[in-house]
């Protein structure tokens, strides 16, 4: 055989093999592509003592709740909002019927009764701020019957005592109900922080600030 008859075919040996690393080593890199995208990352992550860990990634799930089960929680639970009284009319109604009533609570809504009866809720709800505002102003008494029978303030108060009430009447069960809502600032009046009120018929000139005028009296702070 001649000399350059043997380089050729070891020429073409050397072809072969270098053909078959180049096939085996993009086999491998296939299959390490396809475990990258299969499996979830790692990243090292360093722990306290300094030795390094794998933290793994999982996919993210994505949760989702049945359009009926959705419906179901919001039937049964309902807000405050969805069963506030929607007039004051109606927030009186809801009290329910009138307790016997001691202490400063009788006092209240002895106030409302005797100063305001028969007039709007809205008037004597505001006739119950006051009580409650002088209460709390620091310039009454501190209690609710020590603003009630504070000489000189209601002309309803005989001595230390307040005239009987006809405790069946509507007037009264109004007044107390009335009496409970101010005390719990259920319901905003348009005589909000006032200290004083009188009757539309007399002009005392008190040189007050007025913030409203309810049914037969003017409110001032």
């Amino acid at each position: 055989m001649s000399f350059r008859l043997k380089a050729a075919i070891a020429a073409a040996f050397a072809l072969s093999a270098a053909a078959a690393v180049t096939a085996s080593d993009m086999s491998i890199a296939g299959e390490s592509i396809a475990t990258a995208t299969s499996l979830p990352r790692t990243f090292p992550q360093t722990s306290p003592t300094g030795a390094q860990s794998a933290v793994i990634f999982a996919a993210p799930r994505e949760v989702t709740q049945p359009l009926a089960s959705a419906n179901k929680a919001t039937t049964e639970f309902s807000t405050d909002s969805d069963t506030q009284a929607t007039s004051l009319a109606a927030l009186v109604d809801a009290q329910g019927a009138p307790e016997e009533l001691e202490g400063d609570m009788h006092c209240l809504a002895g106030a409302v009764y005797f100063e305001s009866k028969g007039e709007s809720l809205e008037g004597q709800l505001a006739v119950a701020r006051v009580i409650i505002n002088r209460a709390k102003s620091g310039r009454f008494a501190d209690s609710l019957c020590g603003v009630v029978y504070q000489p000189s303030q209601f002309s309803f108060v005989r001595g230390h005592s307040m005239p009987a009430v006809r405790a069946d009447s509507r007037s009264w069960r109004e007044a107390v109900a009335i009496a409970q809502i101010a005390m719990n600032d259920s319901w905003d009046s348009r005589a909000e922080g006032a200290l004083f009120f009188h009757a539309r018929r007399v002009s005392p000139g008190w040189g007050k600030a007025k913030l409203a005028m309810i049914d037969n009296h003017i409110f001032y702070r």
